[in-house]
């Protein structure tokens, strides 16, 4: 892999592809970690570089509304303060040659504003790449959180300059790879909803972990497999067959929950679900039961929430995350909705967290990024 530290930026235009793909509500952003996490290198590029060109992406753009409610100036404004300067917001329509040439630190419109043509940016468009390409002298991508996707503003840009991998990048990939030949016992907690969306992550870890400990709205469709009655929780049918098969042979290393709540202040056994209930958390015994694997494994891999936690249900959750917190061994925190958990239910930890949701599942299935400069 090659890094900033392989690559001579002096005195240079550099542009730095981050991943500033922060969440938003009521104009303010709730969750700066990605900014955050992006400062190091940055700053790096800021002592040595003649100016800096940042590029970022924020949400999906499909309309004209889409374009209006996802601008990185807010976002600039952050950045500007963390950075304890100013941070001049360039829009597409701007000479945008013209503000890079009056200003040390330039943060580009939402890349994503060309996907309006043709999906140019997603599809990673020739035209649009050289174009990116003209605004430096040499690139750094350092979004990890898009290494999986071939885009215009990632892979596309590094075919026209000299290019390298920022630190985050590979401070995440180097993370990751604890994760190769883990300490053992190895333990996985999955939540989240969707079976189908963890298929792939589960057939590859399944074979590595020791234990895994299921939860989220997906362990319903596994209960069913089992005969058990789940109510009205959320099911996906065409998976029970594989929930089945998975359950019967790795019966020793799956851990299933036992109780759940159905409402804010209802914890009931599974074995007392009527056909009315539904499951929004695990349980106070699930997260026992849980915390006994937790305490005997030297290697822990967190991804997905364990309940309905934009929805008040954080119990399993918060529970879980502050009994890892406690433990002094690795404990990774993987996929966008679990970091963002963890930033909201805890004060302070000591986790390894990976910035990139897609991205570090798709390492982890064995996957190659194709945004990885030199991988």
């Amino acid at each position: 892999m090659k890094t900033l530290k392989d690559l001579n930026i002096d005195n240079k235009k550099v542009i730095i592809r981050c991943d500033l793909n922060v969440p938003i509500e009521n104009h303010t952003i709730t969750d700066n970690t990605r900014i955050v996490k992006s400062l190091k290198t940055i700053n790096y590029c800021l002592e040595r570089a003649s100016k800096v060109i940042i590029m970022s992406h924020l949400g999906r753009i499909k309309t004209i509304e889409d374009k209006n409610n996802n601008s990185l100036r807010i976002v600039a404004t952050e950045l500007g303060r963390l950075l304890n300067q100013e941070v001049y917001f360039c829009t597409w329509e701007e000479d945008i040659n013209k503000a890079i040439e009056d200003n040390k630190i330039v943060l580009l419109e939402n890349t994503r504003f060309f996907d309006l043509d043709n999906k140019k940016e997603s599809n990673c468009d020739e035209e649009l790449s050289k174009y990116f390409a003209s605004f430096g002298d040499v690139f750094v991508n350092d979004a990890f959180g898009t290494a999986h996707r071939e885009n215009a503003s990632n892979v596309g840009i590094s075919k026209y300059l000299e290019s390298c991998n920022g630190f985050l990048i590979e401070e995440e990939v180097m993370n990751l790879k604890k994760l190769d030949d883990p300490k053992r016992p190895f333990t996985v907690i999955m939540g989240g909803k969707k079976v189908s969306d963890k298929i792939k992550l589960i057939d590859k870890l399944i074979t590595k972990v020791d234990y895994l400990l299921i939860g989220g709205a997906m362990v319903y469709t596994f209960l069913k497999s089992e005969g058990k009655e789940i109510g009205s929780s959320f099911l996906e049918e065409d998976y029970l067959d594989y929930c089945k098969n998975l359950l019967s042979n790795y019966k020793d290393k799956i851990v299933l929950i036992s109780d759940n709540f159905i409402e804010a202040d209802k914890c009931i056994s599974i074995s007392d679900m009527s056909k009315e209930d539904v499951g929004f958390d695990i349980g106070i015994e699930s997260v026992k039961k849980f915390i006994e694997v937790i305490d005997k494994s030297n290697t822990i891999f967190f991804n997905g929430s364990l309940g309905f936690v934009e929805g008040g249900y954080s119990y399993g959750t918060k529970n879980i995350l502050e009994a890892l917190n406690k433990e002094k061994k690795l404990v990774v925190i993987g996929g966008g909705d679990t970091v963002f958990a963890c930033n909201e239910l805890l004060s302070d930890n000591n986790f390894v967290i990976s910035t990139g949701g897609g991205a570090s599942l798709e390492y982890l299935q064995g996957n190659k990024l194709p945004g990885i400069i030199g991988d």
